[in-house]
């Protein structure tokens, strides 16, 4: 009776764990529309909201830590239960990153309120930013339904991320070379963009802890294609 008892804890400590993070993860996601939002529509208020909002990011990764280091040092799980606890402190470890890259781009904001922005280039960053939080719902989903059927199209995904970024990258320096009072607004929205990049690269890392937790075997690393520019032919080709 008394082994049944501890395993009812048990289980239940690991689905506190679960909730957490989902609680993360709805909070970061917030954090990041908010921030774009705030961007395109030079809402100073929001972006205000948006500083003020990462310090539950904080708190929420510590609970975590914490509650981990308790469940490990007290439960000493194996196997499948412990993979869910260390996932659970890498999850909310990156979910905490994605926090404070929102909370940058609401600072960015700050920075250039009286400077005018092209607004085309910051409905990029909104799509740029749409892309990202596709990503992140898609794979915080998978958490919290077990599931990794989705998990191979969150990574593969993160290269349409590149992409784009890459794209508005261009544009950004585009519109400094053509008008040098573009730098200091263009400039800003560059560092805002590469936030929402590196926002789709923590959702990879989630994406990577995910299939771990529930496959118990790292997720395959693709092999890069081969590049046979060096090589030369025996007939001289």
């Amino acid at each position: 009776m008394q082994s049944i008892h501890i395993m009812n804890a048990f289980e239940q400590e690991l689905k506190f764990l679960a909730s957490r993070i989902a609680a993360m993860g709805g909070h970061a996601e917030r954090m990041v529309e908010q921030a774009v939002q705030a961007l395109v529509h030079h809402d100073l208020e929001l972006a205000r909201k948006v500083i003020a909002d990462d310090l539950v990011l904080d708190e929420g990764q510590r609970e975590i830590d914490e509650k981990a280091i308790v469940i490990i040092a007290r439960r000493q799980p194996m196997a499948d239960d412990l993979r869910a606890v260390i996932g659970a402190i890498r999850i909310s470890s990156d979910l905490e990153r994605v926090g404070d890259l929102g909370k940058n781009i609401a600072k960015r904001l700050l920075t250039i309120a009286d400077t005018p922005q092209p607004v085309r280039l910051s409905r990029g960053i909104e799509a740029l930013a749409n892309l990202a939080l596709t990503q992140l719902k898609d794979v915080l989903d998978a958490y919290a339904t077990r599931s990794i059927d989705r998990i191979g199209l969150v990574r593969d995904r993160d290269d349409d991320i590149d992409a784009m970024y890459t794209s508005l990258f261009r544009e950004l320096l585009t519109y400094m070379m053509e008008d040098p009072r573009n730098i200091a607004a263009c400039t800003h929205l560059l560092f805002c963009a590469k936030n929402i990049e590196r926002i789709g690269d923590h959702a990879t890392n989630i994406a990577e802890t995910v299939y771990h937790i529930i496959a118990g075997e790292q997720l395959p690393i693709e092999r890069p294609k081969e590049d046979k520019s060096h090589k030369v032919t025996l007939d001289g080709g």
